[in-house]
């Protein structure tokens, strides 16, 4: 178990020297985010009125639009998602074959898988809603049993953005491969989704300490100018965090992809990093 905690560490470590060397990588969670941000804002206020209109008619036909309405909206938030999650990890891509990637080529590799992005957003999104359903209307043990099982997707999903990428193969197929290769990767998909989490975990932790200090200090100083200049510090560098977590994790899978698929080489991994993050479990 150490041994494999050690070595998950070892390729995260490897995730972030490649981070270093191409930091424009962490334009595509930012455009990302901003997408996402608009999406949401796009189905606000059609949520909000079917809501409404539920609450006056509870008609069938209101709770029908509002499955379909978070269906939709769950589509199209994990199409953005997916989208430019794929630009990321063909960037990485690129970098990890020695190259020297640009945001053009990111998402021109996105843009010629969009297809198949839509297809695997659709499966996502209708899993996505289904598991939310049964965590809404049943029992502690079904919404235990329901969280096991989203647990499980997301593993075995990890891997289905870079065989999007990588092959040319439909979003059924994909995430059928990805789960094979999970067989291959459990031992290091599983610690490094944990250790980049934890490790983000502590970093949030410090920053959540430092930004009451500093807004603290702020509000003693009484000074408006002070107190915003803070809090534009504060979201700025939680937005940074982010955005670097969502990046390494990126390039990780990336990385653990090329290995599974049998690329010796990395650009940035040392070929042993990879090469022992693939010793059978005893």
């Amino acid at each position: 178990m150490f041994d494999r905690f050690s070595r998950s560490w070892q390729l995260v470590k490897a995730s972030g020297s490649v981070l270093m060397q191409d930091k424009e990588l962490l334009l595509f969670p930012l455009i990302s985010s901003i997408a996402a941000l608009i999406v949401m804002l796009c189905f606000a206020l059609p949520m909000i009125g079917m809501v409404a209109l539920d609450g006056v008619s509870h008609s069938k036909v209101s709770g029908v639009g509002m499955y379909v309405l978070g269906f939709l909206f769950y589509l199209a938030q994990y199409f953005v998602i997916f989208f430019f999650n794929a630009a990321l990890v063909g960037a990485a891509m690129i970098r990890l074959d020695g190259g020297n990637p640009t945001l053009s080529d990111g998402l021109s590799i996105a843009m010629s898988k969009w297809q198949n992005i839509l297809g695997y957003a659709a499966i996502a999104a209708t899993v996505g809603l289904l598991l939310r359903t049964v965590q809404r209307r049943s029992g502690r043990i079904t919404k235990f049993v329901a969280g096991l099982i989203g647990m499980g997707w997301t593993l075995a999903t990890f891997l289905v953005v870079p065989v999007l990428v990588a092959r040319d193969v439909g979003p059924v197929k994909a995430v059928k491969d990805s789960a094979t290769m999970l067989k291959e990767t459990w031992g290091e998909n599983a610690i490094g989704q944990v250790g980049i989490g934890a490790a983000f975990g502590i970093i949030h932790f410090v920053l959540v300490f430092f930004a009451a200090a500093i807004i603290i200090v702020a509000m003693m100083l009484k000074s408006a100018a002070a107190l915003v200049t803070a809090i534009v510090l504060v979201v700025v560098m939680f937005i940074l965090v982010a955005l670097v977590q969502t990046a390494l994790s990126a390039i990780y899978a990336a990385a653990l992809y090329r290995y599974a698929a049998g690329k010796q080489q990395s650009s940035g991994f040392e070929t042993t990093t990879l090469a022992n993050a693939f010793v059978p479990a005893r």
